[in-house]
This record gives structure tokens, sequence and C-alpha cells, in this order.
């Protein structure tokens, strides 16, 4: 059997009994760590005091982070590749100008 764990987390002033892996504690809690930071933010820069716009908004964000972080992953090699040469390209060119002037 898995080493498995009973934990608490307070995600939004609620708490919420779950069973993980062992191994996924520090994961889960950083992630509702996360999330109350989240909320926290949005309670003080916006009016917003109905916990459930609040998590909505949270939920929003995340999945636009990961959204954002998948696109980065799909971007073509060849092109990241085509871009760091032009870069490294460009910046021989300054280093070249510079040490004649």
């Amino acid at each position: 059997m898995l080493d498995k764990l009973k934990i608490k987390v307070s995600i939004g002033g609620r708490i919420y009994p779950l069973t993980i892996l062992r191994k996924e504690e520090e994961a889960i809690r950083k992630a509702a760590k996360n999330i109350n930071d989240i909320i926290k933010d949005f309670e003080s820069n916006y009016a917003v005091k109905d916990k459930q716009d609040l998590l909505a908004m949270c939920a929003l964000q995340l999945s636009s982070r990961i959204e954002s972080s998948e696109n980065k992953k799909n971007e073509d090699p060849i092109e990241i590749k085509q871009k760091l040469s032009k870069v490294e390209k460009d910046l021989n060119e300054i280093i070249e100008s510079s040490l004649k002037n």
C-alpha cells in the first residue's frame, strides 16, 4: 500500500480534509498557501468580498498562468534556436563595434 497521509488545508477560510500521498504534502501545502495569498491580494486590491468570487478570480489567474506556461513549452525549438542565433550575432556585432571605438 502506498504511503498515504491525512492532512487538513485551509483555503479561503475553509478547512478541507485530504488524503494524499506523503510525497505530495509539500506541493499541496504550497498550492494552498499560493491560493490564499492570491485571495488576500484580490481582497486588498479590489472591493470583492464574496469568497466564491475571490476563488473564481484566483482560479482564472492560476489557469491563465498554466496556459501561458503550456504555450511556452510548445514553442518550436528550431524557431527558438534561430532567435538565439540572431541575439548572439547582434551581441557579437555590438562587441566588435565597441572594440573598434
